[in-house]
């Protein structure tokens, strides 16, 4: 028998439910009115003699409402009738006033802060963030099993994305921006053709990305090796019209001069458009779209010099950065680059090792790009080289009815984490315990990612149009249901993870580092892999393991934890748990041999993984930075780098921020002190160096600059 849950989902009948009820309510009456074991176990054996297939939680209830009055236990009726009324009412109770109201006040910090990308002070995105906390109070209370929404609030897991959970709209995705620039799309009722020249091309782009943003809650990602054809197309139309207007009055190199001068006009007005638009649009939730563009050279493309053309130009605007208000230049947060190091460009000897080393550059001063290893990439991959989804989660290879691979135009569903070190903690050590408990708690995690997946099965085309009928996604009719997407991996759905180090430390005492650490971590890890291989089975869904980049969760977990079970040594003492499968932050470990440490455990987080190395201001010290871009090709499928370099907005001070005497960041340079007005990169993760809190100063000055 199927109960119908009020939400509309479907759940497995379970008689236990039933006795756990009337037990609950057996406890707050006399003895004499109680119910009997046997007069609870005939309740339940009505109910299951009814024989049907499907019931609706009500009527169940209602059922034993009416048994209890038929063998006269009033007094329990009442009990079981006031319970379940009050229950209702607390499942309608709003809970949103406080929150709404710190947020328009701004003492509400938590919600402010939540999101980097998003300025709570300004009006459009505070919209978002209203409607924001009424989809949480709604998904808690009324949308999302009560258990899931205990474990949510427990830390036992991290239901993702409360905030959207209301609509049936989904997290992240590759757009198919090919065949939405080579066939049309239509965009709020506007046929747009297919574009004939670069810089409408990139306009267009920009354009789709920023509907495509507004319509649902994760990041996207975009290849730019589509914009190669459409760079010739301007180059074909240039030497049309120069040679109509000079040909036989010119010479020809002269021609072909005039022709790569407008030409390269051309690429920089149109890279330019990209960056401005996506810094200048803001999308319905009040930020800049969060988009990744995605640099990959692929040998056989025809038009691979356009493109070398194109990402060299990317690369070169993305390293003199955007002027601010006050004009001067910044790193802009998007879009996120992603460069692709493969045989011709993997600097050791290729044709496009120029552009490589103009990459590594951009990265000393600009972070960006990440880069990927198209050769860890294949080994991990079928063969297959493509972009991350812009919330960093991969998707499986999937082929199309022809047998050919498909990623563009592919998405995720959603998020669920498990927090890893709570299951260390309880189990402190005990192996047997660890695995039941784990075993619990990932079936709990099943349950509420399907409540991802159910919120979006039956959704229609016309949700979103420039998602399911005009491109991004598919080509739908109005009206169709976007379920056969739902199936088949077509999609994914993500399981994520924080934590390995804080759980191996946590259970064996050590970290995952060491020879007994890592063998636990290994198994920790490929029984998350099982689990999600075998739901995939089992379902016919996308699951993947993904190693979450979030910053945010490991903050939240590791504060319940310390709340319930105090400050334990190398696990809540610091604040934070570590991401994912990543070394801890105050390990001694040089970059080569981190990035080799992980590399093994990004190959099993398939639906997922990134590694990061921390740096000193390289700028003046490129061939360090070579020699690790190097590394990365042959030994990790995706790496990025951190530095420890500030900005100052005021004057373009690009070193370290430092601390002065009252306790204030101070620009060295020109002495600005005006946080809002700079960029320090530095974490809240423990010392980073002397210069961090100045030798010689007071312990409480070292406190607060940790805090700070």
């Amino acid at each position: 028998m199927k109960i119908i849950k009020r939400d509309g989902r479907a759940v497995d009948y379970n008689r236990e439910k039933i006795q756990i009820a009337i037990e609950k309510a057996n406890k707050e009456v006399r003895p004499k009115e109680r119910a009997s074991k046997e007069d609870i176990k005939n309740i339940i054996k009505y109910i299951e003699e009814l024989g049907k297939k499907r019931m609706l939680v009500e009527d169940i209830q209602d059922i034993i409402e009416e048994k209890l009055m038929e063998i006269q236990k009033y007094e329990l009726a009442k009990k079981y009738i006031v319970y379940r009324y009050t229950r209702a009412l607390v499942r309608k109770q709003n809970t949103t006033d406080e929150s709404i109201l710190g947020l328009i006040k701004t003492t509400n910090k938590e919600l402010m802060e939540e999101n980097s990308n998003k300025n709570a002070i300004i009006a459009s995105t505070q919209r978002d963030l209203i409607a924001g906390e009424v989809s949480k109070d709604l998904t808690k209370r009324m949308l999302l099993p009560e258990k899931i929404s205990k474990a949510h609030d427990e830390g036992i897991l991290h239901f993702h994305d409360a905030d959207y959970f209301l609509q049936p709209i989904f997290n992240c995705c590759l757009i198919d921006i090919g065949d939405m620039l080579d066939n049309g799309t239509v965009m709020n009722g506007k046929m747009i053709e297919t574009p004939k020249s670069f810089q409408v091309a990139c306009t267009v782009m920009t354009q789709i990305i920023a509907a495509v943003a507004s319509s649902q809650y994760g990041g996207q990602s975009v290849d730019v090796k589509h914009l190669g054809k459409y760079l010739r197309k301007s180059k074909v139309k240039f030497q049309k019209e120069i040679e109509s207007k000079y040909k036989g009055k010119l010479p020809q190199e002269v021609i072909d001069d005039l022709v790569n001068t407008r030409l390269k006009s051309e690429l920089s007005a149109g890279v330019q458009t990209i960056q401005y638009q996506i810094n200048t649009l803001m999308t319905t939730n009040g930020q800049s779209p969060f988009v990744t563009l995605f640099l990959n050279l692929e040998k056989d493309d025809p038009y691979i010099e356009e493109n070398a053309m194109i990402i060299e130009e990317i690369i070169r605007q993305r390293y003199q950065g955007i002027k601010n208000e006050v004009g001067v230049y910044v790193t802009p947060a998007f879009p996120k680059l992603i460069y692709v190091l493969d045989e011709h460009n993997c600097l050791k000897g290729g044709k496009y090792d120029y552009l490589t080393k103009l990459a590594v550059k951009c990265s000393s001063k600009r972070l960006y790009p990440d880069y990927i290893s198209a050769k860890k990439m294949r080994e991990n991959y079928e063969g297959n080289v493509f972009s991350p989804m812009g919330c960093r989660s991969f998707l499986a290879p999937w082929k199309d009815e022809n047998g050919n691979y498909k990623f563009e135009g592919r998405f995720n569903q959603g998020v669920v984490s498990i927090n890893l070190p709570q299951i260390g903690i309880i189990a402190d050590g005990d192996e047997d315990k660890f695995w039941k408990l784990l075993d619990e708690r990932l079936e709990l995690c099943f349950e509420a990612i399907m409540c991802r997946h159910y919120a979006l099965l039956g959704t229609t085309s016309d949700i979103s149009p420039v998602h399911w009928q005009y491109g991004a996604i598919a080509r739908l009719k109005p009206g169709e249901k976007i379920d056969k997407l739902l199936y088949g991996g077509y999609s994914s759905i993500s399981l994520g993870y924080i934590g390995l180090y804080e759980v191996t430390k946590a259970m064996k005492g050590v970290s995952h580092t060491t020879p007994e650490g890592h063998d636990f971590a290994i198994r920790v890890m490929k029984k998350l892999r099982e689990k999600v291989d075998e739901w995939k089975k089992k379902t016919n869904i996308g699951f993947a393991l993904y190693g979450t980049p979030a910053e945010s969760l490991c903050y939240r977990f590791a504060r319940i934890d310390k709340e319930k079970f105090g400050e334990i040594k190398d696990i809540t003492d610091k604040g934070f748990y570590t991401n994912s499968y990543h070394v801890d932050v105050r390990e001694k470990i040089d970059a080569f041999s981190k990035l080799s440490f992980e590399s093994e455990f990004q190959k099993i987080s398939s639906g997922g993984a990134i590694s990061y190395i921390e740096i000193p201001n390289m700028q003046h010290n490129l061939e360090a930075m070579e020699s690790v871009v190097k590394f990365i090709y042959d030994n990790i499928q995706y790496a990025e780098f951190n530095t420890k370099s500030d900005y100052c907005h005021v004057c373009g001070f690009d070193g370290e921020i430092i601390i002065n005497d009252n306790l204030e960041w101070e620009c060295p340079q020109c002495g600005n002190k005006d946080k809002n007005k700079m960029n320090v990169t530095r974490r809240t993760c423990g010392y980073l160096g002397e210069n961090f809190w100045n030798v010689g100063k007071t312990k409480e000055i070292k406190e607060r600059v940790l805090h700070l």
